[in-house]
């Protein structure tokens, strides 16, 4: 059939603007990852630990929808919020942050759910009865982390600053929850990494101890949404890759040199090997007051013998000169009081030989 010269034209202008309309409207998509988040804590996690359904929900309405919440525990959907939302997670009541770490119950549940992010509430179970110092409190926290890297080496990390606990449930754990709290931010500074970030949510500020609680410590139904709106804008930060380092309070230089040395105290240090693999290890010094009086400060000094070469410490400002490593305490962990500990760990390499060195240490009494 024959087709008018116009009508060719037109016909071909035609399908060529429906060729353009189709790349226009139809951009070829890349799906995201999926970023599994495994919630990590006591029963304020577990049971019925709400606060996980209203942040699901806070995710899903902005925006971000690629998440899966993991863990080896589930509360089978009984928080019933009116809307659907992932019951995984790794709650465990009556379960304590030093308990964790020291039967190293942690690394199984980070195989089982593979998580890339940590959303860690612990500690309030570490309060009970005022008995465990805050230095171990952060040395189980650490060693915790030290987990989760050795699972994951990039993982995420945020920690909170936990709810407050009121007088009436345990009379010295408000003053210990506000300490440990105060306490974090120098920790997380000092283990956090561009490649494994420690951020820090405060879900301490605003909190009330009687009124957000049914009991002092498990948060009511206004609790959980207090809860879940301190977690959500740092998790959506750290989902949108802002990582910004917690922040520790200033502190003023001193004006003058001390014109005399501070004495000595009496001080023994362990070194032992926390885990190894082909080309390096993970290590823990702990360093013990001796004398009968209270530190301000340690250094604790050991030299490798194999060509092991520190690359990374926490609770500790630590250098190397040659085979000579040396460590000094941080601002939160230099008062030791008689008979008292503090720990720090580190990641090193090794090139196959590992003698474990012989560890000296001093202490500033004043």
């Amino acid at each position: 059939m024959h087709m008018p010269r116009h009508g060719f034209w037109a016909a071909l202008l035609a399908a060529l603007l429906a060729a353009a309309a189709v790349v226009i409207v139809a951009p070829v998509a890349h799906a995201a990852a999926t970023v599994r988040i495994m919630a990590l804590g006591d029963s304020i996690t577990a049971g019925p630990g709400c606060w996980r359904a209203k942040l699901w929900n806070s995710l899903q309405n902005g925006g971000h929808t690629g998440v899966d919440f993991v863990g080896t525990q589930s509360d089978g959907g009984g928080c019933n919020p009116g809307y659907s939302y992932d019951f995984d997670h790794e709650g465990h009541g009556g379960f304590s942050a030093t308990g964790i770490a020291a039967n190293n119950q942690l690394p199984p549940w980070l195989a089982a759910a593979r998580p890339d992010l940590v959303l860690m509430h612990l500690g309030t179970n570490d309060m009970w009865g005022g008995y465990i110092p805050l230095a171990d409190k952060l040395n189980a926290f650490t060693k915790l982390v030290g987990q989760m890297r050795a699972q994951n080496p990039a993982m995420k990390i945020i920690v909170a600053q936990i709810i407050p606990m009121s007088a009436a449930a345990c009379a010295t754990c408000p003053a210990d929850v506000a300490a440990l709290n105060r306490a974090l931010p120098s920790w997380a500074s000092g283990l956090s990494t561009a490649q494994s970030p420690i951020v820090l949510a405060d879900l301490w500020t605003g909190y009330d101890a009687v009124a957000d609680n049914v009991d002092g410590v498990h948060p009511n139904d206004n609790g959980f949404r207090k809860m879940a709106a301190a977690w959500y804008p740092v998790l959506a930060g750290v989902l949108g890759g802002t990582t910004t380092p917690p922040t520790t309070p200033p502190t003023s230089p001193p004006t003058s040199d001390p014109t005399t040395p501070p004495p000595a105290g009496v001080c023994t240090a362990t070194y032992r090997v926390t885990s190894q693999w082909s080309g390096g290890f993970q290590g823990e010094v702990t360093v013990s007051n001796g004398s009968s009086s209270a530190s301000t400060g340690w250094t604790a000094t050991f030299t490798y013998t194999n060509g092991q070469t520190v690359s990374q410490a926490w609770n500790a400002t630590v250098t190397q000169s040659g085979a000579t490593v040396t460590a000094r305490n941080v601002d939160w962990n230099g008062r030791l009081t008689a008979g008292g500990t503090a720990s720090f760990g580190f990641l090193a390499t090794s090139t196959g030989v590992n003698t474990n060195p012989t560890v000296s240490c001093t202490l500033t009494t004043s």
